[in-house]
């Protein structure tokens, strides 16, 4: 079972061995990543691939529609890993437009468990709720929807006391979110980085 997939991983190591004979020993002596990626879970959105970093420099956290909820252990956990024990520069909230994720919280469709998950999605629409109905595109409102949810997740993540506590000890970090496009593979800053706890005001 599976044999296309352990013959693709036998290529890609031969592969990486003939670039950099190096490789694999050296991701066995450490890993030393500058970067924490909280991103979606979605199969179209690699990390390392979007921006052509190798293993072992990108640390990687991915759920469905990029949350970074502060009641979720798994996120928590991850979080306080990359900042206290790896101590990464920077926090990158990854979004993409026409995320499965944001839609399915807003169309009204029941699913369940994932429901439950999604609902602070559902509140950044109703926080923004004059500034999306006055966008008459379904398309654009939705990824209107999507990169205001990057925006909350950085806030969420920059206002954790992980994230604090490093600030207070004059550890370098920022937070910053992105949002990728499915259609041409770009990313685009969405201009909200925060650099410490005065930073964090003008997210709204």
């Amino acid at each position: 079972m599976l044999d296309h997939l352990k013959a693709n991983n036998r290529a890609w190591a031969a592969r990486m061995l003939s670039r950099d004979p190096d490789f694999f020993a050296r991701l066995e002596r450490q890993q030393t990543p500058e970067y924490l990626w909280i991103g979606c879970s979605d199969s179209r959105v690699p990390a390392t691939q979007i921006v052509d970093l190798d293993p072992g420099q990108i640390f990687v956290h991915r759920n469905v529609a990029n949350l970074a909820p502060p009641q979720d252990a798994n996120y928590l956990s991850v979080l306080q890993f990359a900042v206290d024990v790896l101590k990464v520069k920077h926090i990158i909230v990854v979004g993409h437009y026409g995320c499965g994720g944001v839609s399915a919280a807003v169309d009204g469709k029941r699913r369940g468990l994932v429901d439950h998950w999604l609902h602070p999605i559902r509140e950044v629409r109703h926080e923004h709720v004059h500034e999306l109905d006055a966008i008459a595109d379904a398309t654009a409102r939705l990824d209107r929807l999507c990169e205001l949810n990057v925006i909350r997740q950085v806030r969420n993540v920059a206002s954790d006391i992980i994230v604090q506590s490093a600030w207070a000890d004059a550890q370098s970090l920022a937070v910053h979110g992105w949002i990728y496009s499915l259609a041409n593979g770009f990313v685009t800053d969405l201009g909200v980085t925060v650099s410490g706890p005065q930073d964090i005001a003008r997210l709204g």
